[in-house]
């Protein structure tokens, strides 16, 4: 049976308007997939997650096809904050809680890999992306700093000794604001630019025999055969293994993943050039920044000194009707020498939440795997599940059962209330941000 014509989720496949695309240093030509192939692995989705697993895959020798809707990173992985914060959006506290001890011990184990995942990546296939160390978390209230003392506890509890406590003085030699009451630095952190990272992923992929074919979207998948088969509007994939990348662009391709994650979208505004001095002056570390509330802000210096600011949350995946004027106030709060300056970008970008916030990978029928639901902790998440998925599709499954077998939940409301429900509970969070609980 053919597949269904669809209206594309990215419109013409376009990049959006962001400071991302109009900095990119890869140009590619994409290549729409046309007629039927082979392939040993299939691979839905052209963002970090595939291409991690796509990379580890022919490392090891196996032939790899990589099929994306628009062009490589069109999603969250090409306009994210750039940031590589360690860890999930579940805290280990909180892993540590719900499924135990041990399977505290085995993410905390983890959790520092997707960093030294894209640190190789960079080094050994040359990829410039602006890759600079350091991460830091701010906090605005004493509640906050008891968060981090809290964190950086548990974390060497589980091995993990790379995080500096931060006073208020000590605080502001690296990040100068006074909006902070301190924070903490953990120096296996640091932040890069996005989109020319996966594209430079791709171009690594392609130099190991790889083959991509963009403007591609995929509208159905046939799972449930021993071969299963990837179906476009232009062509079909037949492979002996599948992996599903889409996250939170995969739409309804495949309804036994629409209802495990929900779309969210942040924004992203970039200023004008600063100039050295005044870039210098309000981040002297030039490190990568996020404060620790519920709905949190996040930014950094551009290798050419703009200020990458981005924030807000908007459940469902719509877009807010002014980008600029719903970040400007939080920027200018944390630095108020930055009052009325020029904003050269502002763009939106989903990315995909599950309910308990850990992100799931598994199986659909016997030789489709998938993974997703990162819930804005993407960046290294994503690098360290597509080298597990490579594991497991290679043999060995070790790491690869133990995050199948975290148990996931749908969201209350179903996919027509989801969105209302997250946003209700999301003001319970904001309001102990505000009076500093």
């Amino acid at each position: 049976m053919m597949a269904r014509k669809q209206k594309s989720y990215a419109g013409d496949g376009s990049y959006p308007a962001s400071y991302y695309a109009a900095s990119r240093n890869i140009i590619r030509n994409p290549v729409k997939l046309e007629g039927r192939i082979e392939t040993d692995i299939c691979i839905v989705g052209a963002g970090y997650s595939g291409l991690s697993t796509a990379i580890h895959l022919a490392e090891k020798g196996y032939k790899v096809t990589v099929v994306e809707g628009a062009q490589v990173g069109w999603g969250a992985s090409g306009r994210n904050g750039g940031q590589i914060v360690n860890g999930l959006n579940a805290g280990l506290s909180t892993i540590e809680r719900r499924y135990g001890e041990d399977a505290a011990r085995f993410i905390g184990g983890l959790v520092q890999e997707g960093g030294r995942i894209i640190r190789r990546l960079v080094s050994q296939y040359r990829i410039d992306c602006d890759l600079k160390p350091g991460n830091i978390y701010a906090a605005y209230t004493g509640a906050h700093m008891k968060e981090l003392e809290a964190k950086q506890a548990l974390w060497r509890k589980y091995g993990m000794d790379d995080h500096q406590l931060l006073d208020r003085e000590a605080l502001r030699k690296l990040v100068n604001s006074e909006a902070y009451c301190g924070g903490m630095l953990d120096t296996t952190g640091g932040h890069m630019h996005p989109l020319n990272l996966v594209l430079g992923e791709a171009r690594a992929f392609e130099s190991l025999g790889g083959v991509i074919y963009e403007m591609s979207p995929v509208t159905r998948v046939d799972h449930e055969s021993a071969r299963p088969t990837v179906h476009t509007d232009g062509g079909e994939v037949s492979a002996r293994i599948v992996v599903l990348c889409g996250n939170a662009y995969l739409g309804d391709a495949v309804p036994k993943l629409a209802t495990r994650v929900m779309p969210v979208s942040t924004q992203m505004i970039t200023t004008a050039p600063l100039g050295e001095e005044l870039a210098h002056s309000l981040i002297p570390s030039d490190m990568c920044v996020e404060d620790v509330r519920y709905i949190l802000d996040y930014f950094r210096l551009s290798a050419d000194k703009r200020m990458i600011f981005g924030g807000g949350t908007v459940y469902g995946g719509t877009d807010p009707a002014d980008v600029v004027a719903k970040l400007r106030p939080n920027l200018e709060k944390v630095f108020p020498r930055l009052k009325g300056v020029k904003i050269d970008y502002a763009w939106s970008g989903n990315f995909a939440l599950s309910f308990t916030r850990v992100p799931q990978m598994g199986r659909i029928g016997s030789n489709t795997y998938f993974a997703h639901g990162y819930s804005g902790h993407g960046v290294t998440g994503s690098h360290l599940f597509g080298r597990t998925l490579a594991e497991a599709i290679d043999g060995d499954v070790s790491r690869f059962d133990v995050f199948a077998k975290l148990p996931w939940y749908p969201f209350p409301g179903g996919r027509m209330f989801r969105a209302q429900y997250s946003t209700v509970g999301s003001w319970w969070y904001m309001l102990k941000d505000a009076v500093g609980w």
